[in-house]
């Protein structure tokens, strides 16, 4: 696995991004200011403040200064991401639809857009809307046109306990052990997320060895799942104390050996093996029988790898329609040769083919 590296810079986010050389980032993930625009302390049912977010990073004087913000740090952010590249942005009601929209404008491509399901949201105290329960993340590639981004279709599948992963997350908000402290005990970050998150992420849509980028570092989430999972990371961060907060995390986190961080390939990216080359290899000859997964239908196979059964002939995968009676059938899953310990799948042998490839 290569070497990774970790980088922060401390400073204005559009004028270190500016300075960083062009097609450089593999992933960005940004987790911008909100613009909650609140228009005094929010007030629990008994008085008390609520701790919202209420820091100078986020007070902006109009929406037209915000969205003046938004397509600079975007636009930098476009040209330092390599062309097969992408980013996630993640918001709140308040301004992901604003960040959409600048998105589409710079010329990026929306992939997905996730909704975060917070599992302990805070509460609407006043009880005059919903209760604000989810965060929304859009996933979006360099351009329509641009070079196949990364995803890890296979990986996400089996973490899913081998079943497709939704474009809806149900996470808990960071809490406990994972919240960091300023020293008076508080949290020192309102809006700190939660490391899952992040790792689902970047599993998802990184290869070990590459770069992410966080132009809006906090206090390092972003940099402590890319070390745990073998990547390398550049925060950009324009407090000192949640920059400081960051590098002590950080460094407190060992990454995983590369044999742990192999993920589960993807088969569209595996050799072809075509049924007549298990054939030409005599891993099967021309006249042996192949049979169904109950055993009940045979067919019969031919020298050029094709089947036959009766009057019928056609692919493995024709035949195995044909026989059914359906639209299309996988004959490498479908189709059966005897063994001494009984039926085995035909699929066996495509994978002892294609270890023999890559070995």
């Amino acid at each position: 696995m290569t070497s990774r590296t970790e980088t922060f810079l401390l400073g204005d986010c559009i004028e270190q991004m500016n300075a960083l050389p062009e097609k450089s980032v593999d992933l960005i993930f940004a987790d911008p200011p909100y613009n909650l625009q609140l228009g005094g302390d929010l007030l629990r049912p008994d008085n008390s403040k609520v701790d919202a977010v209420d820091d100078h990073w986020d007070q902006f004087a109009s929406f037209e200064v915000y969205d003046t913000f938004t397509k600079a740090w975007l636009k930098a952010a476009r040209r330092i991401l390599k062309d097969d590249g992408a980013i996630w942005v993640i918001g709140s009601y308040h301004n992901i639809f604003r960040v959409g929209s600048a998105l589409q404008d710079l010329g990026f491509w929306i992939l997905n857009d996730v909704v975060w399901r917070k599992a302990n949201p805070m509460p609407n105290f006043k009880g005059t809307r919903f209760t604000n329960a989810h965060e929304t993340l859009i996933w979006a590639s360099k351009g329509v046109g641009a070079r196949r981004y990364t995803f890890n279709y296979d990986a996400m599948k089996a973490f899913n306990d081998d079943t497709q992963m939704r474009s809806d997350w149900t996470l808990p908000l960071c809490t406990g052990e994972e919240r960091i402290k300023g020293e008076d005990g508080q949290k020192l970050h309102p809006t700190q997320k939660p490391e899952a998150l992040l790792y689902r992420v970047i599993l998802s849509s990184t290869k070990p060895g590459d770069t992410i980028l966080d132009p809006f570092f906090g206090v390092g989430a972003t940099g402590a799942v890319a070390k745990k999972l073998g990547r390398s990371f550049i925060g950009i961060e324009r407090e000192a104390e949640y920059m400081d907060a960051a590098k002590a995390r950080i460094a407190g986190v060992s990454p995983m050996t590369a044999q742990d961080l192999e993920t589960m390939g993807s088969k569209k990216s595996e050799p072809r093996v075509p049924f007549g080359q298990i054939v030409e290899l005599g891993l099967l000859r021309a006249g042996d029988t192949l049979y169904c997964p109950k055993g009940e239908r045979t067919a019969r196979i031919r020298a050029d790898g094709s089947l036959s059964a009766g009057d019928l002939t056609g692919s493995i995968h024709k035949m195995g329609a044909m026989l059914e009676g359906q639209p299309a059938c996988n004959g490498w899953t479908y189709w059966r040769f005897k063994t001494d310990r009984g039926l085995a799948s035909i699929d066996v042998l495509r994978a002892k083919v294609r270890a023999e490839v890559a070995a």
